[in-house]
């Protein structure tokens, strides 16, 4: 295709990221946040988590200037389901259904499991201006060429959010909660910094969550990454998936390779009774934030939850100098314990005008909601300077 400035560009798409070279990739997508990184997404894949059977095809696409070099890059999937998404459109799928309409396979431009805010349609530092723009009309392109009902990209950064909007996307709005290091040298600094009815009910909860002591908490990460410690977690994620959620997208496969691929971005607690794993919590390191991602144990024990992914995820990111801790989706329980409310952003391309309206009206109705309740959620924040 022609950049409208002359210069042929090509848009490709590929059927495994395995196709494209990692470190053109990479350098589209930095080394800030790894979930977008060449061999994380090629692990979803190779794995078994990703894969068209499990209704996630991948339909990366690459973009290439007149030289043959990739400018532009977004990691894509053509999906003929709605799960592992965190974004929910399961009531725009039965609606266009019941009017006649085919809402699967869509569109999904985001990273499979992973309801972590990123870049989505990444570009190299030598890009032209133009880039994005032309990336996007590809894209959109590609929806009306194949005939697909929708395009979805989920989590975006701010900046990919705005770029969406003018041009033309539907703008919908969510909401996480996250923590941010106000410059705390200790754990016992950011408490210092919480109301003191907040302050002691943390400090509560802690010693609960440890039984006086007959809990400890292990912190696994590079070569303290075995197999029996995989199994282990894997085994608490199956528990736990099958008595909340129903399934488990993550292969046992995945952990192994990812245990051997990216050792040194995992962080994984570990909470051991005796000689046995109880309970543990899977987390992600990026460049100046920890993402929390997977919680598994064998049942519910009080106050724990709360220490191994939030209280140690919050103490490992003021030891290592992080500036904040991502805790994943959903959890107004958090707030209480210091992760504020944030707005989150997905982007949707919908040809069909008619549908298309009505969306559109939906979405006008919840933002005013969800920036309602953002606001509303931040006047419980458990600060001190900011209550007291």
């Amino acid at each position: 295709m022609n950049d409208g400035g002359g210069e042929t560009v090509t848009l490709r798409l590929h059927g495994a990221i395995n196709e494209i070279a990692p470190e053109a990739w990479d350098a589209c997508a930095g080394d800030i946040n790894p979930t977008v990184s060449h061999v994380f997404l090629n692990l979803l894949e190779e794995s078994g988590s990703a894969t068209a059977r499990a209704g996630w095809a991948p339909q990366h696409l690459t973009f290439a200037d007149s030289s043959g070099r990739i400018i532009g890059v977004a990691p894509m999937y053509l999906k003929s389901h709605s799960y592992g998404e965190y974004v929910f459109d399961w009531g725009w799928a039965d609606a266009y259904e019941r009017s006649g309409g085919r809402y699967y396979p869509k569109l999904l431009c985001a990273v499979p499991f992973t309801p972590v805010p990123g870049p989505r349609l990444m570009l190299h530092p030598q890009a032209a201006a133009d880039t994005q723009s032309t990336l996007v009309a590809g894209i959109v392109e590609l929806v009306r060429q194949r005939k697909i009902s929708s395009l979805h990209i989920n989590f975006p950064e701010q900046t990919d959010f705005e770029a969406l909007g003018a041009a033309g996307f539907l703008q919908r709005i969510g909401q996480q909660f996250h923590w941010v290091n106000d410059g705390y040298s200790t754990f016992d600094d950011y408490l210092a910094a919480l109301n003191s009815r907040k302050r002691k009910a943390v400090k509560k909860e802690r010693r609960e969550a440890l039984a006086d002591g007959k809990i400890e908490i292990e912190l696994l990460t590079g070569s303290d990454l075995t197999e029996r410690a995989w199994d282990a977690f894997y085994k608490l994620y199956l528990g736990t998936s099958d008595r909340k959620w129903g399934s488990a997208y993550l292969t046992r496969r995945f952990f192994s390779m990812l245990g051997e691929r990216m050792p040194d971005k995992v962080v994984l607690f570990m909470a051991r009774h005796g000689r046995d794993y109880i309970a543990g919590a899977f987390n992600l390191l990026g460049k100046d934030t920890i993402y929390g991602r997977n919680w598994g144990a064998h049942r519910e024990y009080r106050m724990l939850h709360f220490e191994c992914c939030y209280y140690q995820a919050i103490d490992f990111a003021i030891s290592h100098g992080l500036k904040r801790v991502e805790a994943g989706a959903q959890g107004p329980h958090k707030l209480q314990r210091g992760y504020l409310p944030v707005p989150t952003y997905s982007a949707h391309y919908i040809p069909d005008p008619n549908f298309r309206r009505a969306v559109a009206a939906f979405l006008d109705r919840e933002r005013e909601m969800v920036e309602q309740k953002i606001e509303q959620l931040a006047e419980f924040s458990p600060f001190r300077q900011e209550v007291e």
